[in-house]
């Protein structure tokens, strides 16, 4: 299985990134929650090295890409309260990468795969850190609009199914309303995403996405 190129690494606001070291992205990804770019640049660092490591441990390519993204979901959770400054004891010295390598041992170990045929998620379509991002903002949305959308995009349910099931739940929706709702939520769970994730993988100019 040969390594995924992902091509955020080549954007503007990802590169413009590089010079810094881990210790300093660590800190800028706790410091600002609400950017998604040094999230991405530690990604973009240390992709190859999570994949070869899942690589080898996965008995397909589709289950290999579907461990390498929950792998970096887990990662993203977990950043948020690593502290390399002040060590848990037996852990001196650890640097990010190691940090990374023992996550992605810890994941290969611990997650238990669906069937090949059971997966629907595409590296290519979806790049992790922006996965991680939308599953935020899919969160912060109405809890009606969020069912609509998993429908929608994840089942690739009709407008006349989930307003069937819907009004099997009790709630009194056309599907006429649903592709309004649908808009609606697709139009929040854009504005809920960070503005460099916006820019980055959705092509919005930054200023745009600064502003909107």
């Amino acid at each position: 299985m040969q390594i995924p190129h992902f091509p955020e690494t080549n954007h503007p606001l990802v590169k413009s990134l590089f010079h810094h070291n881990d210790q300093e992205l660590l800190s800028l990804f706790q410091r600002y929650p609400e950017a998604g770019k040094y999230f991405t640049v530690i990604f973009c660092r240390y992709s190859p090295i999570v994949y070869t490591l899942i690589q080898h441990s996965a008995r397909s390519p589709v289950q290999a890409d579907y461990l390498f993204a929950l792998t970096w979901r887990h990662i993203y959770y977990e950043l948020g309260g690593l502290d390399l400054d002040n060590p848990q004891p037996g852990q001196e010295g650890l640097t990010l990468q190691n940090w990374l390598i023992n996550i992605t041992a810890f994941c290969i170990n611990e997650i238990e795969l669906p069937p090949t045929e059971a997966i629907h998620y595409s590296l290519p379509a979806t790049s992790p850190p922006l996965w991680c991002y939308v599953e935020k903002a899919l969160d912060q949305l109405p809890a009606i609009l969020r069912l609509m959308v998993l429908m929608a995009q994840t089942f690739h349910w009709s407008e006349t199914r989930i307003a069937a099931y819907l009004q099997a739940e009790g709630e009194r929706i056309a599907p006429a309303e649903v592709a309004n709702f649908l808009q609606e939520g697709y139009r929040m769970l854009e504005d809920k995403l960070p503005a460099d994730i916006r820019a980055i993988y959705l092509g919005e100019n930054l200023l745009q996405a600064s502003t909107t």
